[in-house]
């Protein structure tokens, strides 16, 4: 499912093409300005995002095997929750 088809299911329960597309981008949004603050995102049974660091190392080329540096770096992790975890796994 891509953002646009996340907007059409809106859409079906809120019956307004407009506004489901402004709830989905404010939505992503908010999410993507509370992470840029480092604070964490929890989404009760759906899962948590996380900006986490990760330290310097130094990697290898593949094609030559020369070291690379490769520099330490902020990342998002996501951790599903339990009931989205049991709704896919089964």
């Amino acid at each position: 499912m891509n953002k646009q088809e996340l907007i059409v299911e809106v859409e079906k329960a809120i019956a307004d093409r407009k506004a489901a597309r402004t709830a989905v981008e404010s939505l992503l949004q908010r999410i993507e300005q509370a992470l840029q603050k480092g604070d964490a995102v929890t989404l009760t049974g759906f899962g948590a995002f996380k900006v986490i660091e990760r330290r310097a190392r130094t990697g290898r080329n593949p094609k030559t095997g020369a070291p690379l540096p490769i520099p330490a770096r902020r990342s998002v992790t996501f951790t599903p929750g339990k009931t989205l975890r049991e709704a896919v796994v089964d």
